[in-house]
């Protein structure tokens, strides 16, 4: 038995760290940096523990990249040589509340999960962070702005968000709001939109930057390290929400990662590669969470 569990041990240290290639030649992912080299696991964490914010752009139903979030958590909160935060795209700011009650035993986990407005992927893709996070006392930050207000952008422009109430106001970006809308990534929404929407539907992917940016950087001192999980579309190219932390902090020590789903993990276009420091690499037929 001793020598089982020694050598299951090894397999999946193998695996982390090096994006294990069986003799099938089949891994079941690689990362890879910029230039077009696989890099190990252990690389990519040595270099975002030197960082200031860690933004993991996922696939939302991505089940390597959701397991490589929870294994990055816990690496990088074992580094005490920094304080780890943990911000998601997935909870909303006006439910910091119910996250902060929650962490402190305030209420219980079926009060917590009943009134938070959860994702439908919640508990096979991100409750194993927030759990984490809860019983190693990290702060987690709901950084994104509720999505009523996104969707009412989208309805009837940035005016809208004026004739909220301050209370309203409190979660979300500071007003008015910058919007660059010649932004690659915001052009190629238009572009994909055809006419739907109009300039709204740019207007009302800011203002979810915006706001994740503002409320990382309002939860961010000297001597933190905040690991953000999003949707790649709001880091990558270090537009989005990188964009906004830039603006306004330009001197903060930022990392993103990209995740793609390719035919043949061993066969990327470097065109592919571009998006972010290191992209995660996975095969296409790998299982989805949804």
């Amino acid at each position: 038995m001793k020598h089982l569990l020694n050598s299951i041990l090894a397999l999946t240290v193998l695996f982390l760290y090096t994006g294990f290639v069986p003799e099938s030649g089949k891994p079941a992912y690689l990362i890879y940096s910029k230039n077009g080299n696989t890099v190990s696991y252990q690389s990519l964490i040595i270099q975002s523990k030197n960082s200031d914010l860690v933004f993991f752009g996922e696939l939302h139903n991505n089940a390597i990249a959701h397991w490589l979030q929870i294994e990055m958590v816990q690496e990088l909160a074992a580094d005490t040589s920094k304080t780890t935060k943990v911000g998601m795209e997935m909870f909303e700011a006006d439910q910091q509340l119910l996250i902060d009650e929650y962490f402190t035993g305030k209420i219980s986990r079926s009060s917590f999960e009943n009134e938070a407005r959860l994702w439908n992927n919640y508990d096979t893709d991100y409750k194993p962070v927030l759990e984490f996070a809860k019983e190693n006392q990290m702060k987690l930050i709901a950084t994104n702005i509720p999505r009523r207000y996104a969707s009412s952008v989208y309805g009837n422009g940035l005016e809208i968000l004026d004739e909220l109430s301050d209370e309203a106001k409190q979660w979300m970006m500071p007003l008015p709001v910058e919007v660059d809308t010649t932004l690659p990534g915001y052009q190629s929404m238009l572009e994909m939109a055809q006419g739907h929407g109009g300039m709204n539907i740019v207007y009302a992917q800011a203002v979810k930057d915006a706001t994740m940016a503002h409320f990382l950087l309002k939860n961010f001192s000297e001597g933190d390290r905040i690991f953000q999980l999003n949707g790649s579309y709001h880091s990558n190219d270090y537009e989005g929400i990188v964009w906004y932390v830039k603006d306004q902090r330009p001197e903060l020590r930022v990392l993103t990662i990209n995740t793609i789903s390719v035919d043949d993990v061993q066969n990327v276009d470097d065109e592919q590669l571009q998006s972010a420091d290191f992209t995660l690499v996975v095969p296409s037929t790998m299982t989805n969470t949804y």
